[in-house]
């Protein structure tokens, strides 16, 4: 009894290895996991988020509920914190943690994030609107991301 526990013990730390490789292969470094390092952001769950975030933008966009529009590099979709009547939320299926973190490497999903906004904006004819991102101080969700923000009309 006391082997078959130790066994199914082992089996599920080598499955969680396994699949935790896979989740976290392409998120970057975040200070929520780098403990021996803690600076003020060591475990702040604005990192956690953007962990989160991260992996399910990238592994698991399925899950991802009130999507209004996806590409192969970005997904939009409606906010579920509205700042205003027409509220929308654009991720770059890439992790970069803010705009300070863009790299060369980063600008397909740039273009296509903005791409996408374009879209949204020709579709709904909107003819006022904002749109904004966060740097990491004031970030809730430490992925970057944008918002498209609009009035009832879309004017």
């Amino acid at each position: 009894m006391n082997k078959k526990i130790i066994l199914f013990s082992i089996i599920t730390l080598i499955v969680g290895i396994v699949i935790g490789g896979y989740l976290f292969r392409d998120v970057q470094p975040r200070s929520f996991l780098a403990v021996d390092c803690c600076d003020e952001n060591c475990l702040n769950p604005n990192e956690l988020l953007g962990l989160i975030g991260s992996v399910g933008v990238q592994k698991l966009p399925g899950l991802i509920p009130l999507i209004v529009k996806e590409t192969d590099k970005t997904i939009a979709m409606d906010s579920p914190v509205h700042e205003a009547i027409i509220h929308y939320v654009i991720i770059p299926k890439k992790d970069i943690k803010d705009i300070g973190d863009i790299s060369e490497l980063d600008k397909e999903y740039l273009v296509d994030a903005y791409a996408v906004i374009g879209q949204i904006i020709r579709e709904k004819n909107l003819t006022q609107y904002k749109i904004y991102t966060n740097g990491p101080y004031y970030q809730t969700v430490n992925y970057l991301h944008f918002h498209l923000l609009a009035d009832a009309t879309g004017k």
